[in-house]
């Protein structure tokens, strides 16, 4: 299966084609970008050396030659290629905000005009496998609310109030150096930012609203000082009381099946270069805390996208992301 990877010079592109690599049936034969064609994948991505001769390029769209397209680019610009690609028989799995929201939300949410809408199933495989399988497009989520709805939804239907709190590694914001991510404001730190106002809030309010669930929503991220991962606090304010040994029952059976869900208790380490997600919850009554712990660029980003094109593609759902955690 031959795979596109359109916007592959960033940190989502780097790790496409590391997890790919491992995959039993697919082959990364087409990798974008306007500023770098013609130079070697692994002049951007060094500790990719060894593990593929590709030069970048830049094709036009109606070139692309590819059965799967990965958009790993940012958002306005993914609207430009998934309907071209989709009319040619080409698979897409947007990284990008495009096909996230619904057209309304999404234009109130991100300023722009969306110019080429149609709805496509959102790609949390845990919530929405019977809608990604064989699908032709789907949304991948953004990394935030990955980690957030997971940690909240066995438990959205007994929610009045969801407040998410999450702690983000510096790599969610790309690979663009800038005065926020600039170490010596990032070390030896912890900042909040967009305490009230960030884009994925609407992610987060839509899915518990997917999972039946009428609970207001806030949530607020901070920026700490590692390289990878997102530790994500839901205090889950409920209608009634129970104690923790019931909500760890509906957790386990809630997430049986998940081999990428693992209840356990959360740490970034542990999760770090991997697909899985570690869930824990304690509650004193008629507030449960349940934290998760998730790799951004792994299951926010890059290995979501595979889990889901496998879906997609008729593949086992695991195929190119069996790897444990990197502790310590």
């Amino acid at each position: 299966m031959k795979v596109a990877i359109i916007g592959a010079s960033g940190y989502a592109g780097g790790e496409l084609i590391r997890l790919l690599h491992h995959h039993s049936d697919a082959e990364v034969t087409c990798a974008t970008s306007r500023k770098l064609a013609g130079t070697p994948l692994v002049k951007i991505h060094p500790h990719l050396k060894g593990f593929t001769d590709l030069a970048f390029s830049n094709p036009e769209t109606d070139a692309i030659d590819a059965d799967v397209a990965f958009l790993a680019v940012p958002h306005t610009a993914a609207m430009t290629y998934a309907g071209k690609l989709i009319s040619r028989g080409i698979k897409v799995i947007d990284l990008s905000a495009d096909y996230r929201l619904p057209k309304a939300v999404y234009e109130e949410v991100y300023g722009v005009t969306h110019t080429d809408f149609f709805e496509v199933p959102y790609g949390i495989p845990e919530l929405h496998r019977r809608s990604v399988i064989h699908a032709t497009c789907v949304a991948n989520p953004g990394c935030f609310p990955t980690g957030a709805t997971l940690a909240a939804a066995p438990l959205a239907g007994y929610a009045t109030t969801v407040i998410y709190d999450s702690k983000t590694g510096v790599s969610g914001a790309g690979d663009n150096p800038s005065a926020t991510t600039h170490y010596p404001n990032v070390g030896d730190n912890v900042g909040p930012y967009k305490w009230t106002s960030h884009r994925h809030l609407a992610e987060m309010k839509q899915e518990l609203a997917f999972l039946g669930s009428k609970a207001r929503c806030y949530f607020t991220p901070h920026l700490v000082p590692v390289n990878r991962g997102i530790l994500t606090t839901a205090h889950i304010l409920l209608d009634s009381p129970m104690e923790t040994k019931e909500v760890e029952r509906l957790y386990e059976d809630f997430y049986r099946d998940e081999y990428f869900v693992r209840l356990q208790k959360p740490s970034l380490a542990a999760v770090r270069g991997s697909n899985f997600c570690d869930i824990a919850v304690e509650s004193e009554g008629y507030r449960v805390v349940a934290v998760s712990a998730i790799d951004n660029l792994v299951k926010g980003a890059s290995g979501q996208a595979i889990q889901n094109m496998n879906l997609m593609c008729g593949y086992t759902e695991t195929d190119g992301l069996v790897h444990a955690g990197m502790l310590p």
